[in-house]
């Protein structure tokens, strides 16, 4: 029996709407030493010196401060790292945690100030992120910072010591990083924090993410929180850094005083936070996208006080799709004043393609095109920071624009125009970096 031309244009038709295949997040070849071990998660000579760096902070027994980042890979790095200090004897007086209000990051004066107000001799900077600059405070310290983001050998503070993952595929989390440095430091570490590892590294790479090597054997954790409870978790704890009131401190303050996830899940300001992100995030998602001349840049512009332009680049960038779509970028104008707070994701349609695209690159090269060659230093230092696959910035408006200018947005582009699927694009979907790596996590 013939087919007809019908049925064969609609079975075309489903096999070109195939998503592309990606490899699993933790096949991802680790680069190995000279005697064949894999380097993973860090350097093995940054991991020692780590350790060496706490032991000495907990035998100081000096005034210690804890810098953790507003997400749950953040927050649980700096759970993880507290948990660890006083199970070697600290004593919990003498440690102290810093949260950065809205818009500000480590390396502001002001913040420089807020921390040398602790008179810390130890500081810990976890999953902040990293570039070149001043020593952490004026006053004399030491300082590890414990990172996973993108950064070149000189990206650290000064004096500073470092270990990150960024050069050790597959990039592990903070998170993840924190724990496999504490569970060699005390027997209790792995019971006490195996959970927070989790929530941390679901957190970043999303609940899909496949837990067999190199990544660590988490089977009796789960079996012991089930991963949903986990996966619950991290939406909740995700939740009060998205709202318009920033309300981290008591987010930090719940996950501290939790001894399972379980007990984030009653919390009634962190399922209230949740339910305002959501209610904003749906207000905000249906905003139709206008992309660049060369239709590489899917742009949408959106303005609210809430932190939901990651998860709505998140979103899109599971939804658009097209040949030569590289980057969704998703604008928030009513973040902070004068300034545009802006996400980037790799669209699923190009998760797989070789060479990967690299969103930082992709956005660094587009502001060095300017006509005015002063452009790239008025976009600032948090232009174009975080991951290859997640990235954006904070600029101010005016520049922002003429950054536009350069995409020549809304010019018409050649060729096919990417589109959505069948799919919601309202549907629920996580902020990670599993999904430009694999399969769509659940919500968060």
């Amino acid at each position: 029996m013939k087919r007809s031309a019908s049925s064969v244009s609609k079975t075309a038709s489903k096999a070109k709407r195939q998503r592309p295949q990606v490899p699993e997040y933790h096949s991802t070849p680790s680069l190995r030493d000279e005697s064949g071990e894999a380097i993973w998660p860090a350097p093995k000579d940054q991991i020692e010196k780590a350790r060496i760096f706490i032991l000495h902070s907990v035998a100081a027994r000096k005034r210690t401060l804890i810098v953790p980042d507003k997400d749950a890979d953040g927050l649980t790095s700096g759970a993880i790292l507290q948990k660890t200090l006083i199970l070697l004897g600290l004593d919990p007086d003498l440690i102290s945690a810093h949260i950065l209000p809205k818009g500000c990051n480590i390396h502001d004066e002001s913040e420089r100030t807020a921390m040398a107000a602790y008179e810390p001799e130890f500081i810990f900077i976890l999953d902040q992120g990293s570039r070149r600059s001043p020593p952490v405070i004026d006053a004399p310290h030491r300082a590890l910072v414990i990172d996973h983001h993108w950064a070149l050998d000189g990206d650290f503070p000064e004096g500073s010591e470092h270990v990150t993952a960024c050069n050790s595929p597959p990039v592990a989390t903070s998170s993840l990083l924190t724990y496999h440095i504490c569970s060699s430091l005390h027997d209790e570490v792995t019971s006490k924090c195996d959970w927070l590892c989790a929530m941390g590294t679901h957190g970043d790479l999303g609940n899909t993410i496949k837990w067999e090597p190199p990544f660590p054997d988490m089977k009796v954790t789960f079996k012991t929180y089930t991963k949903k409870a986990i996966n619950d978790a991290v939406s909740l704890i995700n939740a009060p850094r998205r709202t318009s009131t920033y309300d981290v401190p008591a987010a930090w303050a719940a996950l501290n005083a939790a001894a399972t996830p379980a007990d984030l899940l009653k919390n009634p300001m962190l399922l209230a936070a949740r339910a305002e992100v959501n209610a904003e995030v749906e207000r905000c998602t249906h905003t139709a996208p206008k992309f660049s001349a060369d239709a590489k840049i899917a742009v949408f512009r959106i303005n609210s006080a809430a932190q939901v332009h990651p998860v709505i680049a998140t979103r899109w960038a599971g939804h658009l799709q097209s040949p030569k779509l590289e980057v969704v970028l998703v604008a928030n104008e009513g973040y902070l004043p004068g300034m545009v707070n802006f996400s980037c994701r790799v669209p699923r349609s190009a998760r797989a393609r070789d060479p990967p695209v690299n969103i930082i690159e992709v956005l660094r090269s587009t502001a060095e095109r300017a006509p005015n060659p002063t452009l790239r230093e008025r976009l600032g230092e948090s232009f174009a920071r975080g991951h290859k696959e997640a990235s954006g910035g904070i600029v101010p408006k005016a520049e922002f624009e003429e950054f536009l200018e350069i995409l020549e947005i809304g010019k018409k582009p050649e060729g096919t125009s990417p589109k959505k699927t069948k799919k919601d694009p309202g549907a629920n979907q996580t902020n990670t970096l599993m999904n430009y790596f694999g399969k769509q996590p659940a919500t968060k």
